[in-house]
């Protein structure tokens, strides 16, 4: 009965919280309850607690460990825009232009200031700066 407390306890410190390691070690609480159904050696009850709460710890820190470490494969934002090909609608130099990106008209500036790109030209845009995307 007290493993079962201890678990109940662990569960409304892991809500309260927001440590998953706590629910894991209430999982090796519930395991070491059910073993003091099989036997009533206090000792068997600890280890089970012990290598259940230790193992599921162990296994699953890695995983979270690395899902966060993980950037998200989806950018939103001005961070879409990078990379992404663009249709030439005005002139564009190394100060001003016109390009149409995305479905919409945006200014334009060449990342190189000698450069010069004609309406109709393919460019893509290397990064965005205010409101304007800077070209090549």
């Amino acid at each position: 009965m007290w493993w079962l407390i201890a678990a109940g306890g662990l569960a409304i410190a892991l809500v309260m919280t927001a440590m998953p390691e706590l629910g894991m070690i209430a999982i090796g609480a519930v395991a070491a309850a059910a073993a003091s159904g099989v036997t009533d050696s206090l000792v068997i009850q600890v280890v089970v607690f012990a290598v259940v709460s230790t193992a599921l710890v162990a296994a699953v820190r890695p995983v979270a460990r690395r899902s966060r470490a993980e950037r998200p494969g989806l950018s939103s934002g001005v961070e879409a825009l990078k990379g992404r090909s663009a249709v030439v609608v005005e002139r564009v130099d190394g100060t001003r232009g016109q390009i149409k990106l995305a479905g919409e008209i945006w200014s334009a500036r060449s990342l190189d200031a000698g450069e010069v790109y004609e309406p109709g030209s393919q460019v893509n845009v290397v990064e965005i700066d205010g409101a304007t995307a800077v070209v090549m």
